[in-house]
């Protein structure tokens, strides 16, 4: 049965105040904003201040709230929001990928402890119900891998760079202007939005949790002309992808790369600010999801119906972790990728098993081979520091 929810509402940026219109425009009954709490009492806001409050506690203390949205950009405080809320009982709906992709652990301790629910679908793939559907349809032990385009905005800047011949420089210009991606786009265009969201939905897909430290992610920053070339030469698109793959019955991996997409598979054709994802099963053989995943409105959708959701009890019961057989995460498999770099002393850092083609020129040097997942890891921060690029080729051995 629907109950009434009483909500407070942490944030009135680009989701919230499009949070806050979907819920008038939708005129959802027995549902309504209490307080919103912002941190900038001068800034110039398009409702009646009344229902404004500057101090979480006003939220987290009135007993008729009972469900906190938090839609702040302050990792320390949503991690505050998230945590004293679920404490004192409330249910919460989240956005924040980042703090839910370090702290899921606790978080789901808190949750068993005092009865409270966490929902966060709103934290992958905008307006993709990626996180539902891995909990609810997916809920058996058949899963293979999920893999996708998990960041509209480093896409956005791929199809620009391929489809319009533009630079990365220009068409990250153009992909902040347009809103799609932030002033410091470091968290899209190295990878690591799409590693939170990969943690996340592995989570729910194969039932353990990973802390994000210990994955690999290596993002598109470093792409160059050449790269896109190359590309283009085996017929292929550059897409920043992240992979859940079960190696074993009993082991599975996790890792974002850019990747060389050829035009059979699915997320070929997703484009600009668009995100897809490909679930791949025992009997199902591969299942796609697409939509947008930038921009304030396909993320408030997505925040609109944990709401609903939670007024009629819905709870993750993260049937995976808890109900089948363990799987352990492991980096000890091997993959194949692609290489461009300018210096020897940088390709040196690699430890290749096999290389299958290799390339020289004055100004760019490649090379196709195998190298283990765990050595990538072991030299991830010397990596980033280097002019080079990786994409990985879609093959793997574990």
């Amino acid at each position: 049965m629907k109950k009434e929810t009483t909500i407070g509402l942490f944030g009135f940026g680009v989701v919230g105040e499009g949070l806050y219109q979907l819920l008038l425009s939708n005129q959802i009954t027995k549902t309504h904003i209490k307080h919103i709490c912002i941190r900038d009492p001068h800034k110039p806001r398009s409702l009646d201040g009344q229902v404004f409050c500057f101090n979480p506690d006003t939220i987290l203390n009135d007993e008729k709230v009972n469900l906190v949205i938090e839609l702040t950009n302050d990792d320390q405080g949503a991690y505050n929001i998230v945590k004293n809320a679920l404490r004192k009982g409330k249910s919460v709906v989240s956005g924040n990928k980042k703090v839910v992709a370090h702290h899921l652990e606790e978080f789901m301790e808190i949750q068993e402890q005092t009865g409270s629910a966490l929902l966060y679908d709103a934290s992958a793939c905008g307006s993709i119900p990626v996180i539902r559907n891995l909990e609810e349809y997916y809920d058996n032990d058949l899963l293979k891998s999920i893999s996708g385009i998990l960041n509209g905005s480093s896409n956005f800047i791929l199809s620009r760079m391929f489809n319009h011949d533009e630079s990365y420089a220009s068409s990250l210009s153009k992909a902040q202007e347009l809103g799609y991606a932030e002033s410091d786009p470091t968290s899209d265009v190295d990878g690591l939005d799409a590693l939170y969201k990969l943690v996340i939905i592995a989570t729910h897909g194969f039932g353990t949790y990973v802390h994000p430290g210990n994955v690999f992610s290596f993002g598109i920053s470093a792409i160059s002309g050449f790269d896109i070339d190359y590309a283009r030469n085996k017929d292929c698109r550059i897409k920043l992808i992240a992979h859940a793959v079960k190696l074993q019955p009993d082991r599975f991996t996790l890792f974002v790369m850019p990747r060389l997409v050829n035009p059979e598979e699915y997320v070929f054709n997703v484009e600009d600010e668009f995100n897809g994802v490909v679930i791949e099963g025992e009997c199902y053989d591969k299942q796609f999801m697409f939509g947008k995943g930038a921009g304030g409105f396909p993320t408030a959708a997505s925040v609109l119906s944990d709401i609903t959701a939670r007024s009629y009890d819905y709870r993750y019961e993260y049937k995976k972790k808890n109900y089948f057989r363990h799987l352990n995460y492991t980096t000890d498999c091997e993959v194949e990728i692609y290489l461009r770099y300018r210096e020897a002393s940088d390709f040196n850092l690699f430890d290749f098993e096999t290389i299958s083609e290799r390339y020289s020129s004055l100004s760019n040097h490649y090379v196709v081979g195998t190298i283990m997942l765990d050595k990538l890891i072991s030299v991830q921060e010397d990596i980033g520091e280097k002019e080079v690029f990786i994409a990985f080729t879609g093959n793997i051995d574990g």
